[in-house]
């Protein structure tokens, strides 16, 4: 499996357009899968978190700090202060652009033509198809397509032909990054809703979240909530036919994978901004300096509309002054500078050999 992109980059240049008949394939296979309408769910395949991926952001866990992985800098009480590398930001810096630019020539050149045009609910059961060598994210949400009897990607005995490995990392990542997204859900009872009707969505939370509901839900939809049931018995029975999925949970390497940070002032305010800039950018009406060049501006918008209202107080955003980017690039840390070589050579595992050491 690939360790970083430039990996992953040739592993998709050998099979697009390989017949794989020979082996029991198709006559034509596409390296990457992906998807780039212009929609909502376009701002999620970049938050969410092909940015730090790709070694946009600082170094921590669960979120880079100062910088996050939606480029947005924190002063040390943890106030938004910029998003620009003007203002100490990375959403417009070098590993930004590398990140969009590696998104819209791997979806040209290595994806099918009709990707371009799907959103992530269309783009997700594709794989399944048994058309598509690798993909860069994995969508646990679209597992439980994965596994089902007589698909391509599927053995006859029920063991998948596919495996789920950790994402690759692009070439500004540094050890210490995150290098993906894990929703982590919560439930919300509001001081305005009535005592009878809370108590009883407080019973209904016990119930959908306890250990035996959850062991079965998770055997449905292949998501989980729960440490016990990632641990349980029937999910020990069942790895063999999920591909390294309960061996990935079961490791270290998850706490690598988790939901967006604190830096982020406003998510729907701001979230809304990705994907109407990048899809500029992967539909061509911008380049991928000039579409990020205008989100960050646009975020930077928000957070001072957030500053002069006042309404977050002491957490809310307090904007650095514009300064000249050089500062901000000669500074350790995030925003970067651009790399001479954007393509070092290329890592890989073997995939027995990862699951060992997640293991060990």
């Amino acid at each position: 499996m690939p360790l970083n992109w430039s990996a992953y980059e040739d592993i998709a240049q050998f099979f697009t357009g390989r017949d794989m008949t020979y082996a029991g394939g198709p006559a034509k296979v596409y390296g990457n899968m992906d998807y780039g309408k212009k929609d909502p769910s376009l701002g999620w395949r970049f938050t969410d978190a092909w940015m730090s991926m790709a070694g946009m952001g600082d170094v921590g866990e669960p979120n880079g700090l100062p910088v996050d992985e939606w480029g947005i800098r924190v002063n040390e009480n943890s106030q938004p202060v910029g998003s620009c590398v003007s203002r100490g930001g990375a959403t417009n810096d070098a590993a930004a652009v590398y990140a969009i630019q590696k998104y819209i020539d791997w979806l040209k050149a290595y994806a099918p033509p009709s990707a371009a045009g799907m959103v992530f609910g269309e783009a997700g059961p594709v794989p399944a198809q048994g058309e598509i060598a690798q993909q860069m994210f994995w969508y646990t949400a679209f597992t439980a397509d994965m596994v089902k009897d007589g698909l391509p990607v599927v053995n006859a005995d029920g063991t998948p032909k596919w495996r789920m490995a950790p994402s690759p990392h692009g070439a500004y990542w540094q050890e210490g990054m995150k290098v993906g997204y894990q929703d982590a859900g919560s439930w919300t009872l509001m001081e305005s809703t009535p005592v009878d009707r809370a108590q009883a969505a407080w019973l209904y939370a016990q119930f959908v979240t306890s250990k035996t509901v959850d062991v079965k839900k998770s055997h449905v939809g292949l998501t989980f909530i729960r440490e016990s049931t990632i641990q349980h018995q029937s999910f020990t029975d069942r790895a063999p036919k999920l591909g390294g999925l309960i061996e990935f949970y079961r490791s270290p390497a998850r706490v690598q994978w988790s939901p967006t940070g604190t830096n982020v002032p406003d998510y729907p305010k701001l979230a809304q901004l990705w994907w109407q800039n990048i899809g500029d950018a992967s539909s061509g009406a911008k380049t991928a300096q000039e579409a990020l060049d205008s989100l960050c501006a646009e975020q930077e918008k928000v957070m001072e509309r957030i500053e002069r209202a006042g309404v977050q107080g002491d957490l809310g955003p307090k904007m650095n002054e514009p300064q000249d980017a050089q500062v901000w690039l000669d500074a350790p840390g995030s925003p970067v500078a651009r790399l001479d070589n954007e393509k070092p050579q290329g890592e890989t595992v073997a995939y027995d050999e990862l699951i060992k050491s997640w293991q060990n």
